[in-house]
């Protein structure tokens, strides 16, 4: 890629790399800076000092090794000499290569959208001379952490694997990232995760019940919470209006099949396993001491032991669970 931009004019050499030149991108009657300007660059501080550079906003494209011997542990020989790619070409590289010359959607946090973004296109469309290089920018928000932002050394980083350890369903993590729009900060708390949980739960737990002819004013009502969720999601993905009406139809008066019906239906976009009842999800939510005791119970109750049936029920109730028996079934579900 950086051959061709090289070939095309778009290139130029200064002591530590290959930089882009913008004002001869501009200059072929390609438009730099789309997604932002220059008082949003400096504002971002990502713009690379260096005083050989022709103009503030040129980047560079391929970086030298050092010349003090110091040898870099990812360096590759090139027809530049011995270095490593600019941190911009990577991703066009990556891009083109997998998605081809031309895609609909980009995706990238906030903090790409003043330079990052910017230098991709402007080399991407160089190299090829297609225009758009992206036809819609997708930028979220940073998630904070306890209100602060998230890093290693500050002992909050987690993983989908801290969640399962604290036996939480890790869908309800999508769950809680649909209560906020992308575009919005979003605050992670155990707590607030816990709460998904539960909201994650009681989805999952209605029952469809037997089908039943719909009035004339219920399957409208069907219609309408249908054409809701759709309006929410063609409102710059608005998943928290898109939530609501889930909500909405959960407290509805149309029958339980319906409903289920509906929330599958919603679930082709919100992958949350609506579906899936809270027993059959294994270990992930029920742990498999509780799991076992439930099966023991049941074996019990088959025998009309009803006092050891209930012995082993207060053991699976100290463990932080209850008891639910229902349409012949037995399930366990954790105390909120």
């Amino acid at each position: 890629m950086i051959e061709k931009l090289e070939v095309k004019g778009f290139t130029y050499k200064i002591t530590d790399g290959i930089y882009f030149d913008t004002v001869k991108f501009e200059a072929m009657g390609f438009k730099y800076g789309e997604l932002s300007n220059l008082d949003e660059m400096k504002k971002g501080g990502r713009l690379e000092p260096n005083p050989e550079k022709k103009n503030p906003r040129d980047f560079a494209l391929w970086k030298f090794s050092p010349t003090d011997g110091t040898k870099r542990q990812m360096e590759w020989q090139s027809p530049w000499g011995v270095g490593f790619p600019g941190w911009h070409i990577e991703c066009s590289a990556m891009s083109t290569k997998y998605l081809g010359d031309q895609f609909d959607i980009h995706v990238g946090g906030e903090d790409l959208r003043s330079t990052h973004h910017p230098n991709e296109i402007a080399q991407t469309e160089g190299a090829t001379g297609k225009h758009p290089f992206v036809t819609t920018w997708v930028h979220g928000a940073f998630l904070l952490v306890d209100s602060g932002r998230m890093g290693k050394s500050l002992g909050n980083a987690y993983t989908v694997a801290d969640i399962v350890s604290k036996n939480i369903d890790p869908l309800a993590l999508r769950y809680f990232y649909l209560t906020g729009h992308y575009r919005r900060q979003i605050n992670f708390t155990w707590e607030s995760l816990k709460s998904a949980a539960t909201a994650l739960t009681k989805l999952r737990q209605i029952e469809a019940g037997e089908r039943t002819q719909l009035s004339s004013e219920k399957l409208e009502k069907v219609e309408i919470y249908q054409t809701k969720f759709r309006e929410a999601l063609e409102d710059d993905l608005n998943m928290p209006e898109a939530l609501a009406t889930v909500w909405e139809v959960v407290k509805s008066n149309i029958p339980n099949f319906d409903k289920v019906d509906l929330l599958k239906q919603f679930d082709n976009v919100l992958g949350l396993n609506l579906g899936i009842r809270k027993q059959k999800l294994g270990t992930i939510l029920v742990p498999e001491q509780v799991e076992k005791l439930i099966e023991q119970r049941e074996t019990v109750r088959k025998m009309r032991n009803y006092a050891e049936a209930d012995k082993i029920r207060m053991d699976i109730e100290k463990l932080g669970y209850r008891v639910e028996d229902k349409g012949g079934r037995t399930r366990a579900i954790k105390n909120d």
